[in-house]
């Protein structure tokens, strides 16, 4: 077991290319396609009375500790969850036993753990939840905490996987771990064989052209 670690509050992730300009991260060249069903839920949490701020920030706390709960469990880290709330370490706990079950009888080597990565190629960066070997097969994991799987995922493992190739490493799949903050949002597991993954990362890249786009016209008003 290594060194407990805390990783409740990360900075704003900065990549740059080995010439040190600053280039784009993955989740924000996604921003630029529109996340149409944010709105409509917003207004159904407003209309039970609920304070938006505060129910978001506290579900982020859950999702944030049960991410870190399961990337300890995949690099054998020895958790610190002294910046959560007992409320929140037990509800993130309970949320992460399907992820247990799912784990159970894997073996996990791993190559890359929270890892930040550049591509020179493309001019984008991103950080990698997890990448090894599972069973002798060389696997990509992004673990998302919510309630569902959404296209922008996809997207999103479409262009670590670019990166995590760019590092010349060979990927036989990617996996997107869904944990649900509560019970009522479960668990679910997506595999992408990466000679799949084609179509999602034309995807990113149209979005990173557009966000490129978009800058420059900024720029020059």
């Amino acid at each position: 077991m290594g060194d407990p670690v805390v990783r409740k509050a990360k900075p704003h992730q900065q990549y740059h290319l080995e010439n040190g300009d600053k280039v784009v991260g993955v989740t924000t060249a996604l921003n630029v396609i529109s996340k149409g069903a944010l709105p409509a839920w917003a207004n159904k949490i407003g209309l039970q009375g609920i304070k938006m701020h505060e129910y978001v920030d506290d579900l982020a706390d859950v999702g944030t500790c049960a991410h870190y709960l399961i990337q300890c469990h995949l690099t054998g880290e020895t958790p610190d969850v002294q910046d959560y709330t007992p409320r929140q370490v037990d509800r993130a706990e309970n949320a992460v036993i399907s992820f247990h079950e799912w784990a159970r009888d894997k073996v996990f080597d791993t190559h890359y753990s929270e890892e930040q990565l550049v591509s020179e190629k493309h001019k984008y960066g991103g950080t990698v939840d997890w990448f090894g070997e599972i069973g002798g097969r060389a696997v990509l994991i992004d673990i998302k905490t919510g309630k569902a799987i959404y296209d922008d995922h996809l997207y999103q493992v479409a262009a670590y996987a670019q990166l995590v190739i760019e590092q010349d490493w060979q990927i036989d799949e990617v996996r997107i771990l869904q944990v649900g903050r509560d019970e009522s949002e479960g668990f679910s597991e997506k595999m992408i064989p990466i000679g799949a993954i084609l179509p999602y990362f034309n995807v990113f890249l149209s979005a990173l052209n557009l966000y490129t786009a978009i800058r420059v016209t900024k720029k020059g008003a």
